[in-house]
């Protein structure tokens, strides 16, 4: 499986981190390795003193692609996860500066969160209006909703499939809302999407 993960995703994220909005979805892979094992806790690594937590609404693909025509990309998956897109600000600000790759800042160990709960995407009218949440310490710290995306679902599908053979268990990142802020030891990390709880995480 590969983890396809998409930057830039939200306007207001973009005007947070002071970047300059795409003309084209920004794609980035993070390695098998940087997911966060089940019940494990979030271990902040040593190189980083500014991990952000990033939360995502996730998409899992069911069956294997390529080229895919954004009319039948909605039957490529079945099932939406949320998840955490751990980043080493510093790290990645350094690299960023360098005009070096950042997988470093991206794909170090423990920095995917998927959450082990998938929601059947016939519990949603639409995937393009699903509201979602993160909680630090039991207060929102990041929330928003699919409808405001730059690109939805499916135009995503669409696009990554021109670069990517997608395969069945690949994962999406569909990007994250404003509101990432770092995360400091024994704090409590709890995601939702509507009021469904779909993750848990202690950070050491």
């Amino acid at each position: 499986m590969k983890l396809i993960c998409i930057g830039r995703n939200y306007a207001k994220h973009i005007a947070e981190l002071e970047n300059e909005r795409p003309e084209h979805p920004v794609v980035f892979l993070k390695p098998d390795s940087s997911i966060l094992l089940s019940k494990h806790p979030f271990v902040i690594p040593p190189f980083s003193n500014d991990v952000h937590h990033e939360v995502e609404i996730l998409v899992k693909i069911k069956k294997i692609g390529k080229y895919i025509d954004q009319k039948y990309a909605s039957t490529y998956y079945d099932e939406i996860g949320l998840g955490i897109d751990f980043t080493a600000r510093d790290l990645q600000a350094q690299l960023k500066e360098k005009g070096l790759p950042w997988e470093k800042a991206k794909g170090f160990d423990g920095a995917a969160v998927i959450s082990s709960k998938w929601l059947p995407v016939s519990d949603f009218d639409t995937v393009d209006d699903i509201s979602f949440r993160l909680e630090n310490n039991d207060v929102t710290v990041q929330e928003g909703s699919t409808s405001e995306m730059l690109w939805k679902i499916d135009a995503l599908i669409s696009y990554v499939s021109q670069y990517f053979t997608l395969k069945i268990g690949d994962v999406i990142f569909t990007g994250t809302p404003a509101g990432v802020a770092r995360v400091q030891e024994n704090d409590k990390l709890k995601g939702y999407i509507g009021e469904t709880e779909m993750f848990s995480i202690n950070v050491k």
